[in-house]
């Protein structure tokens, strides 16, 4: 059971006991990432986040790092396209000072002008290793093009031009319109009393900044294409077509019919792919489902010589799918994999302390995992058919990294 408090400033706690383990796990959440910045501050969700750990009025980066060494416990931080988290797990005994140390973080961080200049570098270094990660690089080029001319497409690191231009005033600016009470939710998992709540209450019963009401429109799909040439051993394709939103009644048949098309080992694609054909070490589907809109993406990486081949046959994989649909044994077994997937995610703190922040955040409600199970359970081999004659009967976006540089004629 998940105890939820409303503080009065808006700010939402959750906590989840789990008596029959030690540790804790706390994350802050934040409701914003890279699409709610604009091309000339893309980037600033994520540096702020590392930022966050650079010092504060009471301790300097090493402090940080020290405060959660010295208990055994570890923190840690992410930015994606609609969160920023902020989280530790630690011993049960240790909670509150966790607590503590991420509040500081959290509130009092300094944003020191030397220490801006050197995250400026490190994180100019980690846009390099991405360029240089070309099954990382073809997933950002693929969300350029679907959403293109919309904050989704947005890479979440930003660029080196406007990472350049950063100042603490930016970053404070950021956060005073983003970091608002009613977009902040506190979630604890782990074997925890309730008297955590009214520590956090203390710490965070205070933190008044006006409410935004900056809205995001949704995005329009775009079914684009882009190739880049990079000196690489293979060609990386993806493909991705408008999938739904988060809270979506049609997303539990669309986890059954991906999971059928290239969820797993057994999946139409790794079967067809690499199994049958031997075109590929990796492949696979899966579905990023945002508060308004969604993206499925396919993703294959084979030689050069073999990319139009790899094309060929994944489009062939979704034409059968659509026109024959998919088999009363795949829809069992797709569905006893996603539930045992689901079960399997309860046994740890972390897991459960975001799953329970991100239904808050996405769904405003604590969803059960029985309440899951029934969803996944009700789906019919007509619900699979109907979603993938929607999702697969409309034009597609197509991104691609290879050494030529050059689109498939098959795509």
């Amino acid at each position: 059971m998940v105890i939820k408090k409303r503080l009065a400033n808006g700010v939402r706690v959750l906590l989840e006991r789990m008596p029959t383990v030690r540790s804790v796990s706390i994350g802050i959440w934040v409701g914003t990432g890279s699409r709610f910045e604009h091309e000339s501050n893309n980037g600033i969700s994520h540096f702020i986040e590392h930022m966050l750990f650079k010092g504060t009025d009471s301790r300097n980066a090493r402090e940080i790092a020290e405060a959660f060494d010295q208990i055994g416990g570890q923190v840690n931080a992410f930015t994606s396209k609609e969160t920023t988290c902020y989280y530790a797990k630690v011993m049960d005994k240790d909670a509150g000072f966790a607590m503590r140390v991420l509040a500081d973080m959290f509130f009092h961080s300094r944003f020191d002008t030397n220490d801006l200049e050197k995250e400026k570098q490190v994180i100019g270094e980690e846009i390099k290793m991405y360029e240089d990660t070309p099954d990382d690089l073809v997933h950002d080029l693929l969300s350029a093009t679907s959403f293109a001319h919309h904050p989704l497409g947005y890479p979440i690191l930003g660029t080196q031009q406007t990472l350049a231009d950063f100042t603490p005033e930016d970053l404070r600016a950021h956060m005073r319109l983003h970091y608002t009470p009613d977009n902040i939710v506190i979630s604890v998992a782990g074997h925890v009393e309730e008297e955590l709540i009214q520590e956090i209450e203390s710490i965070f019963a205070n933190y008044e900044i006006p409410n935004s009401e900056e809205r995001q429109s949704a995005p329009s799909f775009n079914p684009g294409k882009i190739a880049r040439k990079k000196e690489t051993e293979q060609a990386h394709i993806c493909l991705g077509f408008p999938g739904f939103s988060s809270n979506n009644e049609q997303i539990a048949p669309l986890m059954v019919m991906n999971n059928v098309l290239g969820g797993g080992m057994s999946s139409r694609l790794f079967q067809e792919i690499r199994e049958e054909k031997g075109l590929a070490y990796s492949v696979f589907s899966f579905h990023t489902a945002f508060k308004d809109s969604g993206l499925l993406t396919i993703y294959g990486g084979t030689g050069a010589d073999q990319v139009e081949e790899l094309g060929e046959t994944i489009l062939q994989s979704i034409h059968t799918m659509v026109d024959q649909g998919i088999s009363e044994k795949e829809l069992e077994s797709s569905k006893a994999q996603i539930k045992g997937s689901m079960i399997f995610g309860l046994e740890s703190t972390n897991s459960r302390m975001s799953r329970n922040a991100k239904n808050e955040l996405v769904l405003g409600r604590d969803r059960s995992i029985d309440e899951n199970i029934a969803r996944i359970d009700e789906v019919t081999l007509e619900d699979v058919q109907q979603v993938s004659k929607f999702i697969f009967d409309k034009p597609y976006s197509c991104s691609v990294v290879s050494p030529t540089g050059h689109m498939p004629v098959a795509l």
